[in-house]
């Protein structure tokens, strides 16, 4: 199997890939935020599919119209009441966009197809290149704001009593969770990004009793549900995103039956280090 060019530069994307989405969705299911974060990638379709109408690669599209709607909720904080009814509204509409660039050029529906289901078997080296550096930069921007974050997460009326800016680091964390998403669009397209992003990090915080267990269960996770279903879909020409997504979900519900503990009952408030 690894003989093959392609599904070496597969299993370099997913795991590169499986990092990210496991350490940034760890926080993004603790949070709360898993709608924001599905709305970030439907959002994002709408800019890759005008990337290609004009002719630029669909993941530069992808990447700003989801970087600008993560800033601008969390821009909006706690002023917009009734958030998850705009949000649904402007996901919609993003949709409805996407259509309208597909309609003006309809040449683009295979590559369309891709970011709607991802085509991990497709990536090239220079995709390599860039997930790479995508990558690098989301990791380093969640360290950079990794502690104030766990304190806004854990304790947020502490944190604001404390002088953390709470608006300031919900915006942060939403431009990272936006930089995560178009890279996992890459490997499981924007409909199935919650595959990586979700379902691991979930199931890791329904067996880890601390912050860096889970953290590190959640990457690891990831992974696993990332190269195991490359193997599958290598060795039973099913897609490869459907794999991914089966395993994902294998996963939360096995850990959720064989936990003592409660879905919600993810990290006590004082979790430590």
């Amino acid at each position: 199997m690894l003989t093959y060019e392609f599904m070496q530069n597969a299993f370099a994307a997913t795991g590169m890939v499986a990092v990210v989405a496991g350490l940034v969705g760890y926080f993004l299911v603790l949070r709360g935020q898993t709608f924001a974060g599905h709305a970030l990638s439907h959002i994002g379709f709408a800019g890759a599919t005008g990337a290609g109408l004009i002719g630029l690669a669909p993941i530069w599209g992808l990447l700003a119209f989801a970087l600008a709607a993560g800033i601008g909720m969390g821009l909006i904080g706690e002023r917009l009441s009734r958030r998850d009814v705009a949000i649904g509204v402007v996901l919609a509409f993003a949709l409805g966009l996407g259509l309208l660039f597909l309609h003006h050029y309809t040449t683009f529906a295979t590559q369309a197809t891709a970011i709607l289901f991802g085509n991990v078997l497709a990536v090239s080296r220079p995709m390599l290149a860039t997930l790479a550096v995508l990558g690098l930069i989301t990791l380093g921007a969640l360290g950079v704001i990794m502690r104030p974050l766990i304190f806004a997460t854990l304790q947020p009326a502490l944190a604001e009593a404390k002088g953390v800016p709470l608006r300031l680091v919900s915006t942060a964390f939403l431009a990272v969770v936006a930089i995560a998403v178009a890279e996992c669009a890459q490997i499981v397209g924007v409909l199935l990004v919650f595959a990586l992003m979700v379902g691991p990090p979930a199931a890791a915080q329904l067996v880890a009793r601390r912050l860096s267990t889970g953290l590190l269960l959640a990457a690891a996770f990831a992974i696993a549900v990332a190269w195991l279903g490359i193997t599958i879909s290598f060795y039973t020409d099913w897609p490869a995103s459907f794999c991914i997504a089966t395993l994902s979900a294998v996963l939360f519900f096995g850990c959720l039956l064989f936990s003592a503990r409660p879905a919600r009952a993810l990290l006590p408030a004082g979790a430590r280090l």
